[in-house]
């Protein structure tokens, strides 16, 4: 199986062996080093062919998946993070590692499509969620847009936001046709958005507006092709806190109310 894997990152870092994974510098459009040359951080750089790597900052990894899209070469293709891979960590193995060729093969030969598992927010719907951490005219207009131009799409995307489950980071592994799919049905709708959205008065996080809402995307596509795909672990390679994470996330709902 032809099976690529890119791997989202601005910054060097450790990187699996595996020649499924393709290392891809996100964002690389404009930057350099201390000494004002190009940037070459020895990956794959997001700014090469058909790209958008200059909306980095408002479309986060999706620089780099647009890239793919439009410049790669596979029969599967997947999208991780450099510190967020796939993984199936089995019994004894004692530290956490990516998902390997072998185990991919065998799970592409019944799935044309891999997520990772979904988010549990439990006190909150996916739109509270967004709407306590971001700006609530993000969700609208996307809905505006959607009942606009893709009108069936739109119960299923009302009914993810009324969840509290999701699958997030925009990560997948998907067969080529559903992926061209995926994305062009996905960046049309994000495109639109950028037309409409004033976003000249947000902070840097909430910049990355056009990455956080196509996370809420994912499932509502999924949901209206009938899609059938499996979910499978993933791993974050550094440790966690969360219990700042937790109290961000306290602080954040607090705050909107």
């Amino acid at each position: 199986m032809n099976i690529k894997i890119i791997v989202a990152t601005h910054k060097n870092y450790w990187m699996p062996a595996d020649s499924i994974y393709l290392p891809v510098h996100v964002g690389a459009e404009g930057k350099t080093d201390e000494n004002g040359q190009e940037l070459d951080l020895g990956y794959t750089k997001d700014n090469t062919g058909d790209n958008i790597s200059a909306k980095n900052k408002n479309y986060c990894e999706l620089t780099g998946l647009y890239w793919a899209w439009k410049n790669l070469d596979a029969d599967y293709i997947g999208l991780a993070h450099y510190r967020r891979h796939f993984t199936l960590k089995k019994r004894g193995d004692k530290k956490q590692r990516p998902i390997t060729r072998s185990e991919l093969e065998n799970l592409l030969t019944k799935n044309d499509v891999l997520l990772p598992r979904k988010r549990n927010y439990f006190i909150e719907t996916n739109y509270s969620q967004y709407v306590h951490a971001h700006h609530e005219i993000d969700l609208t207009t996307t809905r505006e847009i959607i009942a606009e131009k893709y009108p069936n799409y739109l119960a299923a995307y009302d009914a993810s936001m009324k969840r509290t489950t999701g699958h997030r980071f925009n990560m997948f592994i998907m067969k080529r046709d559903k992926f061209n799919a995926y994305c062009e049905w996905l960046f049309d709708i994000l495109f639109e958005l950028e037309k409409r959205l004033d976003i000249s008065t947000y902070n840097a996080n909430d910049s990355r507006v056009f990455g956080f809402v196509s996370e809420r995307l994912l499932d509502p596509w999924i949901e209206t092709n009938g899609i059938k795909y499996k979910d499978i672990p993933y791993v974050f390679m550094e440790n966690q806190n969360w219990l700042k994470k937790g109290g961000d996330f306290l602080r954040r709902k607090l705050k909107k109310k």
